[in-house]
């Protein structure tokens, strides 16, 4: 993987690596700053979820500036692509990708990406995209069961060289615009967890791919298709292909 270097601003406590960028970002940070933290006392995910993030693994926030709201639109997901193939690159097996915004190992989930705007008007200011691996981090005991650790499935590596890894994708992803390309379709299509499978919700219907737009197209009962161009989705553990 070819990228860009990333000077990875270390932490040891924040309430949320996301908070600490944006307010470095108010200042006039330029893109591509970037903070992690050992722990986080209040860290976040999408839809303002609480976040676990006890020492050991990796949590991360990158300044973004892009120049359009094009930009912003597939940027979770490319992100994810990134992280994906850098983890795989590192020794990480059985990973996929749930849409729009999760990262599986095993069935189980060992990440999440979460982008947060600020906007100018009709442009955004700027991007804080936030990165949460569960490495070596002891995990909750209720979340046991539908979480995993990336330790436990290939990853060997230092979380500060994960961290310098993970803010050079990001930076990457945030320097490309436009629909997917062939190339991003085909690395989605080969780690699409979600499809196949029915959901559950936010409508009924079975999960049958991810367009060059980022919407997630749905087969429902009554023969239509339907597009999902934002989560979360749940869907049943089964995977039933259409014919």
């Amino acid at each position: 993987m070819n990228t860009t270097a990333v000077a990875v601003r270390w932490l040891p406590t924040v309430p949320s690596t996301q908070d600490a960028v944006h307010a470095l970002a108010e200042q006039g940070a330029p893109e591509g700053t970037a903070v992690a933290a050992l722990e986080q006392t209040a860290g976040r995910g999408s839809r303002r979820s609480d976040w676990v993030s006890a020492p050991g693994g990796l949590w991360l926030s990158i300044l973004l500036r892009p120049v359009s709201a094009v930009a912003v639109e597939l940027l979770s997901l490319r992100v994810g692509l990134g992280l994906v193939q850098m983890l795989e690159e590192a020794g990480a097996q059985h990973l996929m990708l749930k849409w729009p915004n999760d990262i599986l190992a095993g069935g189980r989930k060992a990440g999440g990406i979460l982008c947060e705007a600020r906007w100018s008007g009709d442009r955004p200011a700027w991007v804080a995209v936030g990165v949460g691996l569960n490495i070596r981090n002891q995990l909750p005991e209720n979340l046991a069961g539908s979480s995993t650790r990336l330790v436990e499935h290939g990853v060997s590596a230092p979380v500060e060289q994960l961290a310098d890894l993970a803010a050079a994708v990001v930076v990457a992803a945030g320097a490309r615009s436009g629909p997917l390309g062939a190339g991003e379709r085909e690395a989605l299509a080969a780690h699409d967890w979600l499809y196949g499978r029915t959901l559950v919700s936010p409508l009924e219907g079975q999960a049958s791919g991810v367009l060059a737009d980022g919407a997630l197209r749905v087969l429902c009962p009554d023969g239509s298709t339907q597009l999902l161009r934002a989560g979360p989705v749940h869907a049943a553990s089964r995977v039933i292909l259409a014919e």
